[in-house]
């Protein structure tokens, strides 16, 4: 133990420091006036508003929420949502309103949020449409026996003076303030507070605060342009029923801007040397890192005490993905990713585009893949009524293209409705065109059209053909006799039969390079050669018989 210190010296070392404890500042009037009955706990809120949120944190995670509306009894009963009561101990709590707002003023943050226009909403402020700071407190309070402790008790500081009530502890020595016009060097340990006794034991302790009220006030005097806000460190609360905890206190703006209450876990806050922020480690590897046993967790909550629609989102991972959590929509998971995932499965290039299998997206939506017999994409509608596949749509907003499966006729369709032909390219040349307009429906890259009434016509131009010879008698009367006609049914459909004839067995002048399709142009050819031919016979022998009829009836 450190060696004790004369009597004076002991003195003035405790004045000296209890300069710095004060009582603690009166705090802004709170929102709400907060009221312990027999029943629970009842705010009264000040100022119109339109619902309360009010949420409840307590041991072991619990939480509770509550929406309550305008003109209803803003109360917590000490049961949880289950009824059954709730377990003692230490709760914090935080109350938000959404304000009152006029449908003017409503639109005007709608289009400032959508605009991205912060300036807006800082000028519905100064006009007073919204509430300059938000409709928002926090507090806590303490469960015992199955009762909140009330609140309306306050310890005060032990070893008043006489003729009023003496908190526990031992009796000071009550002496006139010291005033000690030098600096104070005090070779030792000092221990400053009304509990403080003679032969106290520090150990490793060289400032002690000890009381039941244990405070150290920071009250800058300055004056003029110098910064003058008064700060406070506070341990626990003075009220019964209060929080154990240790705060900075904002004295001068009557807030607490730094709380951690007691049975935090060790290193629930860590700043490395390297200021990397660790959250439940000592070891933080990145700048903020949070550790726990059971998915890693961040809640983005924007509540309705400045006016704006609340909206909660958590971003968390485990072992399972990675998420964004719509809390507020149903706790819908809307974005996943899995572990194991490969890299630039979704990347987003600096102009826009969307990436889905590639890092180098070079449309809108890129989509790449290595899958040996499969698609890159699917889409399926669940809907009985509904579309799988793409509508596009034109610059008036009119869909003007639909591609894929039509569900309530369950049927797959092209379906084009733009004023312009619709056209089919490989390799930016135009295959196949269905045109909008005119007689043809269908054109070809060759200029082969389907007319309006189901004809399909060739291209015959002499201006599309090359190497154009006549077709001799001999060639064309062999390749008709090499014609064997057949009937036949196709394996695709086996109820119809069709006549014609086999691509691998027909002559080569009317065969394809494959011997796998014919033209029936080709077959058209060479029966019209062989029977002009055969017209020509025809005549030829026609004009002999009416000589020979004439020559009888000369005779």
């Amino acid at each position: 133990m450190k060696k004790n210190m004369g009597t004076k010296l002991w003195v003035a070392a405790l004045l000296v420091v209890a300069v710095c404890l004060p009582a603690a500042a009166n705090a802004a009037a709170p929102w709400a006036a907060m009221h312990v009955t027999a029943a629970g706990i009842e705010w009264q809120p000040s100022g119109a508003y339109e619902k309360v949120t009010l949420t409840v944190s307590g041991p072991d995670g619990l939480i509770l929420r509550r929406e309550i509306r305008a003109g209803a009894a803003v109360v917590l009963e000490p049961f949880g949502d289950d009824g059954k009561p709730l377990p003692d101990g230490a709760y914090t709590y935080e109350l938000s309103a959404a304000p009152t707002l006029d449908r003017e003023t409503r639109r005007a943050l709608t289009a400032a949020r959508r605009a991205g226009d912060d300036t807006a909403v800082a000028k519905l402020r100064a006009e007073g449409k919204l509430p300059r700071t938000p409709l928002a407190q926090s507090g806590s309070f303490t469960i015992a026996n199955g009762a909140v402790v009330a609140q309306d008790l306050r310890e005060e500081r032990a070893g008043k003076p006489a003729g009023q009530t003496k908190a526990a502890g031992p009796t000071p020595n009550i002496a006139l303030d010291q005033v000690i016009p030098d600096d104070l060097i005090v070779q030792g340990s000092a221990c400053v507070g009304f509990d403080c006794v003679n032969n106290e034991s520090f150990g490793f302790d060289t400032i002690r605060l000890k009381e039941n009220n244990t405070r150290i006030k920071f009250e800058d005097t300055s004056t003029g342009s110098f910064p003058t806000n008064d700060w406070q460190l506070t341990a626990n609360d003075s009220a019964s029923g209060g929080s154990s905890k240790f705060s900075i206190e904002d004295i001068t703006g009557a807030k607490v801007p730094f709380t951690i209450t007691a049975g935090a876990a060790t290193n629930s806050i860590f700043v490395d040397s390297t200021g990397r922020l660790g959250l439940r480690t000592s070891t933080p590897v990145l700048d903020i890192h949070i550790a726990t046993s059971n998915t890693p967790a961040m809640r983005l909550e924007q509540n309705n005490s400045g006016g704006f629609t609340a909206q909660t989102w958590d971003i968390a991972g485990n072992e399972a993905n990675f998420f964004v959590r719509d809390v507020t929509g149903g706790s819908r998971l809307p974005f996943r990713i899995r572990p194991g995932a490969p890299t630039s499965s979704i990347d987003i290039s600096a102009d826009g585009n969307v990436g889905i299998g590639t890092a180098s997206p070079s449309n809108r939506l890129d989509i790449r893949c290595d899958t040996a017999g499969g698609a890159c994409a699917k889409i399926f509608n669940s809907s009985a009524t509904g579309f799988s596949g793409f509508e596009g749509y034109d610059e008036t907003g009119v869909v003007s293209f639909f591609l894929g499966v039509d569900n309530s006729g369950n049927s797959n369709r092209i379906n084009y409705t733009n004023s312009f032909d619709l056209r089919f390219l490989a390799n930016g040349t135009e295959k196949l065109r269905f045109n909008n307009s005119g007689a043809n429906v269908i054109t070809a890259a060759s200029g082969a059209v389907l007319t309006a009434g189901g004809v399909w016509t060739s291209v015959s131009s002499r201006d599309s053909k090359r190497d154009i010879t006549e077709l001799s008698q001999n060639d064309a009367v062999k390749a008709l006799r090499g014609l064997n006609p057949v009937t036949f049914r196709y394996k695709a459909e086996p109820d119809e039969q069709y006549v014609g004839f086999v691509a691998e067995d027909v002559p080569e002048l009317v065969a394809t390079n494959d011997h796998k399709h014919l033209n029936a142009m080709d077959v058209v050819a060479v029966l019209t050669k062989v029977v002009q031919e055969q017209q020509k016979t025809i005549e030829a022998l026609s004009a002999k018989v009416d000589e020979l009829q004439k020559a009888n009836e000369k005779q």
